[in-house]
């Protein structure tokens, strides 16, 4: 009995590694694919062996950071770091304040609010593009990377549920005591609870710059100009014949962001699991 039941497990387990290994492998095909094609000789797609480039050279990246007559990469990524460092400290900022109002304080609008917020999540944001654009043109913010810092700040308090949840797990009582020994609710805030919510803060850090450091949509909306493209824009606009370049410049891009998630993914899941506990 006890060999059927060992076997059985085995070959549960067996079958589960090798869906697994197969998922895994899915995923991760793209990747080295992509990785492979940086390296291509000739910088076609058309020449490639296959799936492979025939031949492999590190000329594509030389090529990204040297070559910058038509496409200068070097630019765009310093305008995409721009936009997406700005639009996370100001993200970041105003996301943990809309979360903490709506997690410690008690005023009239405030489940209305919520819902709403709530019911807004639920449409697309590039169902909104037509009016953004509109409203960049009046302020006259086309063609200005802070007008993209601005749309994106101003849009990351809308997914402040995760940080409010965060918030409530954190006891009031530490809040009343601190009001008993006369402490100010600013003084609450930076002294006794922001301590507390590291995870959070560095959760709400890196989704608000993951967003816009990714994102090919608003960039190519309100950037006119081929000096001020993000790395995303910049991209697409390559030739067929820079299929080479497009990857090297698709696989240096991620390099920071693969970086920043090692370094933060243990705050990361902290964050999460426990801005989950409670809505």
């Amino acid at each position: 009995m006890r060999r059927k039941i060992n076997a059985g497990k085995i070959l549960d387990t067996a079958v589960t590694y090798v869906i697994l290994l197969a998922v895994a492998f899915v995923f991760f095909f793209p990747c080295l694919w992509l990785i492979l094609a940086s390296f291509s000789k000739s910088g076609s797609i058309y020449s490639f062996d296959g799936f492979f480039p025939a031949q492999y050279s590190t000329a594509s990246f030389v090529k990204l950071f040297t070559d910058t007559t038509m496409y200068n990469y070097p630019k765009w990524f310093m305008n995409t770091l721009l936009i997406a460092a700005g639009s996370c400290l100001l993200g970041t900022f105003l996301t943990i304040l809309t979360a903490y109002t709506m997690s410690r304080f008690q005023f009239k609008m405030r489940k209305p609010m919520m819902k709403t917020t709530m019911v807004l999540g639920m449409f697309p944001s590039f169902m909104g593009m037509t009016v953004v654009y509109l409203l960049m043109t009046q302020f006259g913010l086309i063609n200005h990377l802070g007008g993209l810092i601005l749309i994106y700040a101003s849009g990351a308090p809308m997914g402040y549920l995760t940080q409010k949840g965060f918030f409530d797990t954190i006891p009031k009582s530490i809040d009343e005591a601190a009001k008993i020994d006369g402490a100010t609710n600013f003084q609450i805030f930076t002294k006794i609870n922001l301590p507390l919510s590291k995870p959070i803060i560095v959760y709400t850090a890196l989704t608000s710059f993951t967003w816009p450091w990714s994102d090919f949509i608003l960039p190519k909306l309100l950037l006119k100009e081929k000096n001020l493209y993000t790395v995303a824009v910049g991209l697409m606009s390559l030739d067929e014949t820079e299929f080479a370049r497009f990857a090297a410049g698709s696989v240096f891009i991620a390099v920071p962001i693969v970086i920043l998630y090692f370094c933060l993914v243990k705050n990361m899941v902290n964050g999460i699991s426990e801005g989950a506990v409670k809505g």
